[in-house]
């Protein structure tokens, strides 16, 4: 008999922290784990099993198959915004042949078991597209459905993963005789920028925010990227995590959408940083704005409408951005004096 699992790829990044830790938590579920990298060895404890390997690993999703029975597959793996742009062809095999390989996986689960298996993907604010200044101040607060015009190879293959999961959700061999039950539970939510005080940001083209906190946390110097007056949407991450299990738990038939937008407040950068001087005076945040990161940035939208989320599964924040910063991050990262008082 196979063991009914949740799979958590990308297990090891910032949003597969706080997630194993709350699944762990809740007690409910068992968990298997896989990443390219190895595990934290605190998370890789409070999994069933953790696995070193890739999506992309047709035989290793094959053994995966034939051990297990995953109820629920919590798909984080993918290559982020930045580091995608320099390797394209790459980002797009772990992002979509990735994220294809897992769809069907759990398709074909959903055809031997007779249960639709659930599968919860992290999408983005990348999959918009604004293409200019003017436009983006006008457009105001995005919903789900405008601007996805991704400027970015992320971008394009988030909006393009969603697309498949609406597939495999609804229409999945739609020609196919005997269709009762097939094809998968797809549910995504489009992150805005997010932010953890127990994770170090990892190289993504919103993380300017939390890089900010971190450095001046740590008494390091930090030249934020993008200009002073950069808006776009943001997210602490316990209220990333407290989402997806809100998505993961509302009933299918409630859901009238595939992908939700979800957010909490959106500083301009400057504003952010006059917040973490008043309470890190000793901070050292100059602006260097990189015209080609900042492009990318300035064709996101400053706001999202997540009206969607909030009415079909009750979704809303309880961080606020001061709370983050004096109830989340500011303990959470802890603040670190320079030493003899050079940075």
């Amino acid at each position: 008999m196979r063991k009914a699992v949740v799979l958590v790829t990308g297990a090891n990044g910032e949003i597969g922290h706080g997630l194993i830790q709350n699944l762990a938590e809740s007690g409910r579920e068992k968990i298997v784990a896989l990443d390219v990298a190895a595990l934290d060895p605190v998370l890789a404890s409070r999994c069933s099993e953790a696995i070193l390997g890739s999506i992309l690993d047709g035989a290793l999703l094959d053994r995966l198959v034939s051990q297990y029975e995953f109820k629920t597959i919590y798909h984080l793996a993918a290559m982020l915004s930045t580091r995608a742009e320099f390797t394209p062809v790459a980002a797009h095999d772990v992002n979509v042949k990735g994220t294809l390989n897992l769809l069907g996986m759990a398709a074909e689960q959903t055809e031997w078991s007779g249960r639709r298996v659930k599968f919860l993907f992290p999408s983005s604010i990348a999959v918009y597209g604004l293409p200019d200044l003017a436009t983006k101040e006008q457009a105001g607060r995005i919903h789900e459905k405008s601007w996805n015009l991704p400027t970015t190879i992320y971008g394009c293959t988030k909006a393009y993963c969603e697309h498949l999961g609406r597939y495999f959700a609804n229409h999945f061999k739609q020609l196919s005789a005997g269709r009762e039950i097939s094809g998968i539970d797809f549910r995504s939510i489009r992150y805005p920028g997010l932010i953890s005080a127990v994770t170090m940001p990892s190289g993504g083209t919103s993380d300017f925010l939390p890089e900010m906190i971190h450095a001046a946390a740590r008494g390091r110097r930090y030249a934020c990227f993008v200009r002073e007056d950069t808006r776009i949407p943001f997210l602490a991450m316990p209220d990333a995590i407290r989402a997806l299990a809100q998505l993961e738990s509302a009933p299918e038939d409630h859901l009238s959408w595939r992908s939700y937008n979800v957010t909490s407040f959106n500083p301009s950068a400057g504003e952010f940083r006059d917040l973490v001087i008043e309470r890190l005076p000793d901070a050292d945040i100059t602006f260097v704005p990189d015209p080609k990161r900042q492009a990318i940035v300035d064709s996101w939208p400053a706001d999202v409408n997540d009206v969607s989320a909030r009415e079909d599964w009750g979704w809303t924040p309880e961080y606020d951005l001061e709370q983050t910063l004096d109830d989340y991050l500011i303990p959470g990262i802890g603040v670190v004096p320079a030493p003899n008082g050079v940075r």
